[in-house]
């Protein structure tokens, strides 16, 4: 694969035996597909009704368009999936059953087996759309369950001790995560600029959501003492921002220190989401913190807090009662 400078601009193209296929600008959607595509040289002829022309299509969708970058991303991994492995088939032939057979050969790895589940999905209501099928054969099919075991969030004495042990940028991020309660791909993205009053400003990669969220106090105290020399607050020092790696290996290293390594860094937005839990909020206050765009992500993030807090209540006012009886 190389480039080649036109007369009015530079294009990528993939050369094989002398012949040149043209390729989009890597930060296109659907510059994998084609790569692999070009890779593996000229296509066979293809049905008119043809997953690959189902993807092709989906992708001019505003179905597609309108996904989050992140999102679109993610799904473009699916896609040349089912491109390879499905391209020549007919969707109208697809079976629930092939469905099934699809997770259970990918269900060494769960997550990665219930999204295909979960992108072929939305490809059937596509076909549906342009009146290829009338039925999705996917709507229904259970995701599989993961044998390891769910996050938990951070308990407060690991926090203390992490807070004890940090400094620096292993700090910096502990506190930017718990403090905002969002993933660690959008606090690596955050600059200086987006702060605004007590608080800053986020879009999230995921969702696409707009948020803004104010500061708690150590997470203000320690930006205070953080020098600003770069645009992001998580700067290398060519200006970018810290690699997900670079940003690991500093939580990681401090986790190690403290006896912490069942709690990763998302486990903190779980934390997040259970500390406002356990104040008695409401499910719509805590999506305005995590941006959830579901209340069930609350329910599986905050729910055993919530359970917890009840319980506490339950039992106060029974001990209460007790009491007065005593008298």
């Amino acid at each position: 694969m190389r480039t080649k400078k036109g007369r009015s601009s530079t294009y990528w193209y993939f050369e094989r035996n002398g012949e040149r296929v043209k390729l989009p600008s890597p930060d296109s959607p659907d510059f994998l597909a084609r790569y692999h595509e070009a890779k593996k040289g000229r296509a066979a002829p293809v049905a008119k009704q043809s997953f690959k022309a189902l993807i092709a299509s989906y992708k001019r969708s505003h179905r597609f368009s309108k996904l989050a970058s992140r999102t679109r991303q993610d799904y473009d991994k699916c896609l040349i999936y089912f491109d390879d492995k499905i391209g020549k088939l007919d969707p109208a032939k697809m079976q629930r059953r092939h469905i099934i057979q699809m997770q259970m050969d990918n269900a060494d790895k769960v997550r990665w087996a219930n999204y295909l589940v979960q992108v072929i999905r939305v490809l059937f209501e596509h076909a549906i759309d342009l009146g290829w099928i009338e039925r999705n054969p996917a709507k229904g099919v259970s995701m599989l369950k993961s044998k390891a075991p769910p996050r938990r969030p951070w308990p407060e004495d690991l926090i203390e001790a992490y807070r004890e042990k940090a400094e620096g940028r292993a700090l910096l991020i502990f506190e930017l995560c718990l403090g905002t309660g969002q993933r660690i791909g959008d606090v690596r993205k955050m600059r200086w600029s987006d702060i605004e009053g007590e608080g800053i400003n986020v879009r999230q990669a995921k969702t696409g959501a707009d948020l803004w969220l104010p500061f708690t106090p150590r997470l203000a105290e320690v930006l205070d003492r953080t020098p600003r020399t770069g645009l992001f607050i998580l700067s290398q020092p060519d200006s970018q921002p810290v690699s997900y790696r670079a940003a690991a290996f500093a939580v990681m290293k401090v986790r190690k220190e403290i006896g912490a390594e069942d709690y990763d860094i998302h486990a903190l937005r779980h934390t997040t989401a259970s500390e406002l839990a356990a104040l008695g909020l409401s499910d719509e206050l805590i999506l305005a913190v995590t941006g959830h765009t579901s209340r069930a992500s609350v329910v599986r993030y905050a729910g055993a807090a919530r359970q917890k807090a009840r319980a506490q209540a339950a039992g106060d006012a029974r001990n209460r009662t007790k009491t007065k009886r005593e008298m």
